[in-house]
Formats: C-alpha cells, structure tokens, sequence
C-alpha cells in the first residue's frame, strides 16, 4: 500500500535476505559489475543464526561451512557453533563490502511492467531482477490441534527454543523426531524426562566427528553424493528429488543409541488433544509439562504476489530461474538444483549460477576465465 511517506528506489537487482545465501549471491553479482542491494530483515548479520538455541552447532566441519572466496576460520575438522557461523557471516559482508541494508523486511513482491516491486514497510524497491534468497523454512509449523491443549502446558517451536532452563520442571514431550528434535530431546533428558514422538527418519552409519567420517562424509558424501549425484542433472537425482523434497532426513551428529541412553523415551507422532493432553497415533496420552514443537516450517511465501506456486504452494522454478517471470530468481531452497542447495557448502554452486544468468540477461560478459573460487577444503 502506497502512502505519502512511500520512498521509492530504482535498482537493477534486489537480493531478498542476508544469510549465507544472500550474501553467496551478492559475492557473485558483484564479481560480475552487476549493481544490486540486499534486504535483510535482522538487525544484524548472522542475526538468524544467533537466535538458534545455545548448543546448536553445524553437522557439517569447518572446511565445509566457508562460503565462496572467503575460507572458514576454523580447524578444518571442527564443528563450528551457532555464533561463530553468525560472526563468520558478519565477517563476510564486511570483507566483501556488501551492500547489505539491515533491518529492512519484506512484505511484498509484484510486479509491475518490465520491473519486479518489492516493498518494504514505507521503502518500495523498482528492480530489474529479484533474487529470493531464503529457504523452504521460514514459518514454524505447528499443528492446529496445539490450541486445545490444556493451557497449563508450555508450548514452543524448536525456532524459539534456547535451552532446557527455559522449560518449568516436569515431563517434556519433544514433538518431532528430525535432527532438530534428537539434538534437544537429547539435551533436555539431562534435566527432564523426556519423551520424542515421531517416526524413525533413520541415521548416517558413522561418526560425524571421527575418522570415518573424515573419509567417508567428506570424500564421498558431501562432495560426489550430495552435490553431484543427486542433482536434477543426473536421472537418479530427478527420480528421487520428490521423495526427498518431503521427506525427512536421517539424524546426523545422533544415534538411537545415544537417545536411549539418555533415556529419551520413544514413541508414536502426536495426532490430536485428548482432555487437553496430547494423544498419540497409537491411542496413549501423555501427561507433561512442556512441549517443544519440532514439526518443521512453511515456505512462508505469502508476501509474493505472482503467479510462481504449484499446487503445494512450493515455488516453480528450473534450476532457481523462474519461468514465465523475467527476473525473478530463487536461491537457497531445498533441492534447488542439488540435494546439497540448501547446505552452507552446496549453495555457492546455485549462486553463481544465478548471478551469471543475470549478468547475461543485462548484457553484461562475464569472461570465461573468470576464476572459480572455492573454500579451502
């Protein structure tokens, strides 16, 4: 809605969202003289990763947590926390110098004649092109049936979880059985009984942290597996794209192990409220205090207003380029191009692929010599 406050600003391309996907695009559009500004709703850089909860740290090592162009500043083979992969990120934009305008959220993308419109409370930004630089994930999804538990319960998504001294004494029930779920399961059984409700999503065979994984998750999974293999290039990748897509993936840092001795009890998902506590597939209730709602995230889309969803309300896209809507691209969602889009390591790829079909739709050469930088592995 425009008012007489509205301040409009013509640009050639806005980049939505100030992560690492964000600013892995802006790193190539400006090695390729393409002008653009990115929008980032935090306050600060590396703000989504600071508001994680206290114990998070990467499943991937350092060696693979370095954006193009500027290696991570860490052993290789260790596992950043939460704060460093924010500071990292803050580290970035500066050493870049990338235009990044903080605290400026979206609220609408349209589009008017040749130009995309993004707006952003009293800002209106006309663009040649839009890079939508975010993940599938940007909405916590919690069930409808939350609202009829008993309202003596405390009720949290996992975005808005910290650490177990946040919770009241008594039984946590941990909705959600994904990596998410498992590594707070874990940390709260040491103060909590705790109770994990999901399906069995499986696990990775070895230690993320030991020598194995040095050669195996490396070597082989993360560099041919997950950025090669499965790729919408490749007929095994398309074939299993869709699964993938909704599916969930297996836990990496934990085993079922490690759960069950910390006495994390297992059980059925949650499908309903029963005398305000919440019932399981298998007919139980359970009588807890708290409930931490691992369930995933929407795409949290709503704010585009173009005709780009399919029926699932999932972006319709070829490779991150959007058919159908000159100028408008997409970076960082699962599954983008590879099985490996959406990983700190994996989104360089789809950035630079984006920033040059930019560059060329602006007439701009890019020369093929152009150097492909990669962090150190």
């Amino acid at each position: 809605m425009m008012t007489s406050t509205t301040t409009t600003e013509r640009v050639n391309t806005v980049v939505i969202g100030g992560g690492q996907t964000g600013l892995s695009v802006g790193y190539h559009l400006a090695r390729r003289g393409v002008p653009f500004v990115i929008l980032d709703a935090n306050a600060r850089t590396g703000d989504t990763w600071r508001r994680r909860w206290d114990s998070l740290r990467l499943f991937t090592p350092a060696k693979f947590a370095g954006l193009d162009g500027l290696p991570f500043p860490a052993a290789p083979n260790s596992f950043p926390t939460k704060d460093e992969m924010a500071d990292y990120l803050e580290l970035y934009a500066r050493t870049f110098a990338l235009p990044v305008r903080a605290g400026v959220r979206v609220t609408r993308l349209s589009r008017q004649g040749d130009r995309l419109v993004v707006v952003a409370g009293d800002r209106r930004f006309e663009a040649l092109n839009v890079v939508v630089a975010m993940t599938n994930y940007q909405r916590p999804r919690i069930p409808p049936f939350a609202a009829e538990l008993d309202p003596r319960i405390t009720q949290i998504h996992s975005l808005e979880y910290r650490n177990p001294a946040e919770l009241p004494p008594g039984a946590v029930l941990v909705a959600g059985a994904g990596n998410s779920g498992a590594e707070i399961a874990f940390e709260l059984s040491r103060d909590h009984k705790t109770v994990m409700a999901g399906r069995d999503t499986g696990h990775v065979p070895f230690r993320i942290d030991g020598l194995a994984a040095r050669l195996v998750l490396t070597r082989i999974v993360l560099r041919v597996i997950f950025h090669r293999i499965l790729s919408v290039a490749t007929p095994i990748g398309r074939r299993v794209r869709p699964k993938m897509l909704h599916g969930g993936a297996p836990l990496i840092r934990l085993k079922p192990r490690d759960l069950a001795a910390a006495r994390v009890e297992r059980v059925p998902r949650v499908t309903g409220v029963r005398d305000g506590l919440p019932l399981l597939e298998d007919g139980r209730v359970l009588d807890v205090s708290s409930v931490v709602w691992c369930t995933g995230f929407d795409g949290g889309f709503s704010w585009i207003d173009l005709p780009v969803f399919d029926a699932d309300g999932e972006p319709k896209h070829e490779g991150g380029i959007v058919p159908g809507e000159p100028g408008l691209y997409f970076v960082g969602l699962h599954f983008l191009y590879a099985f490996s889009s959406e990983m700190i390591h994996g989104v360089g790829r789809d950035a630079e692929r984006i920033a040059t079909a930019i560059a060329g739709r602006l007439g701009i050469h890019v020369e093929a010599s152009l150097p492909h930088e990669r962090p150190a592995a």
